[in-house]
């Protein structure tokens, strides 16, 4: 009895010791910082072209810095690359997207271990929130990662749990924490765009929106009944001698089968790759190469860059938004802007008349042998008859037209048209509203 009084007395006393010692932990004087958005501009190419100013925290190849795209509207981010490169230096992590600061906006670590971005006005865009849990340093590693660490080393805070839309080598998505990556509005507009790259229980997603335009087919997830848990930039290992690939790995929650995204043969320092979740959609992987004057980046893998779909790579044509807003994509080219007379040759103003909730104010017209970008990757809704298909897009005024499979009597409901593909399959058809003249 006195032995176990004597270790629960010796656990409380050391619980509470370990509080107290991590609460009262301060960041060194000499090791805190306030960094203020002002002064002249950098030099050097950036990706997106923007106005940028360096700050100090720098660890080859890695440097934050603020920059914009627009006048007054900085990001505070970090940048891949050297001057030495002569090469494009792209952004890997951004820490405020769409709530951009101003000029004599700072950016500091205070003695508290909190990291805070804030405006001209002192208002909080960004924080770790990390303010008296046991942070001594800030450091920006080399392999990208950001972070806050606590006397022992262990990390209190990384940007790598915090992704935008890159994916950094060694650095993951997870079920219950940062799932996915959220592509970027545009080159000039730094806010959250339509696309997203999500890890879910039984698959990789990209994302329109909310529909599905194509998903990984790892056959090990039903096979072994599991769910994916994570899944990490690394290097994947072959059966073949110095014939390795950069993949995106995922476990399982209850097997050590790991499926993997192959992405191409590995080419110079794997650790230095990363990938991307493009403005248009695309996913997309570069390696860099240190040490060289101007192309210090290599393109080394792009999901959709085929006219037709081979090893790992799908057609371009499943991009939603190949044709722009509305079109027909057939072997990779944009072919047409259909229009309830006839097929005219496509251009980037192709669009498809909104035929009004009016009832009776539209009627449809037919597309054989045609898909919607979604019909590949979501179950649609059936057996149902086309008549009653076509009754639930009626019904619904926000519906723009429908899709359906003779073969398997299966109907898709499409609320945006943009890329439809052509199939050259007579059991396939798009039927599009449009307004009675």
């Amino acid at each position: 009895m006195v032995a176990a009084s004597s270790s629960l007395f010796l656990i409380f006393f050391c619980s509470l010791f370990l509080l107290f010692s991590t609460s009262g932990a301060v960041v060194p004087a000499a090791d805190t910082f306030q960094y203020v958005n002002s002064g002249g501009f950098g030099e050097f190419d950036s990706e997106y072209n923007p106005n940028y100013r360096p700050l100090p925290p720098f660890t080859t190849p890695f440097q934050l810095c603020f920059y914009n795209t627009t006048p007054n509207a900085y990001t505070l981010a970090l940048r891949m690359g050297t001057r030495r490169d002569r090469s494009v230096m792209p952004w890997v992590w951004e820490a405020n997207r769409g709530d951009p600061v101003r000029e004599n906006a700072t950016f500091s670590l205070g003695s508290d271990g909190n990291l805070v971005l804030a405006d001209a006005d002192g208002r909080t865009v960004w924080q770790t929130n990390t303010a008296d849990k046991g942070v001594v340093g800030f450091a920006i590693l080399p392999t990208g990662n950001v972070v806050l660490r606590d006397a022992t080393g262990n990390y209190v805070w990384q940007s790598f749990d915090s992704p935008t839309d890159t994916l950094l080598f060694g650095q993951s998505l997870r079920i219950g924490g940062p799932n996915k990556l959220v592509s970027r509005a545009s080159v000039t507009e730094n806010v959250n765009g339509v696309y997203s790259f999500v890890l879910e229980p039984k698959r990789l997603g990209l994302y329109y929106k909310t529909m599905r335009y194509w998903s990984s087919s790892f056959a090990e997830v039903n096979k072994d009944n599991g769910d994916l848990v994570n899944a990490t930039l690394e290097v994947a290992r072959t059966e073949y001698v110095d014939n390795y690939f950069n993949s995106l790995r995922c476990r399982m929650s209850n097997s050590e089968v790991e499926p993997t995204l192959d992405l191409d043969i590995l080419r110079y320092n794997s650790t230095l790759s990363y990938l991307r979740l493009g403005i248009d959609g695309n996913l997309r992987l570069y390696s860099y190469r240190q040490n060289t004057r101007g192309n210090a980046w290599s393109l080394l893998f792009t999901l959709f860059d085929r006219g037709v779909s081979e090893r790992g790579r799908r057609s371009r044509m499943s991009l939603p938004d190949r044709c722009g807003k509305f079109g027909l994509c057939e072997k990779s080219q944009c072919v047409g802007c259909p229009t309830p007379d006839r097929v005219f040759a496509w251009s980037e103003d192709c669009v498809a008349k909104l035929p009004g909730c009016e009832a009776g104010g539209f009627r449809y017209y037919e597309l054989k042998g045609v898909d919607h970008f979604t019909v590949k990757y979501s179950a649609g809704t059936g057996p149902v008859k086309r008549e009653d298909c076509e009754s639930k897009c009626s019904k619904d005024c926000k519906c723009l037209g429908y899709f359906y499979h003779t073969d398997r009597s299966r109907c898709w409901i499409a609320y945006e048209l943009k890329t439809l593909t052509r199939v050259g399959n007579s059991t396939s058809a798009a039927y599009i509203k449009t307004p009675i003249r």
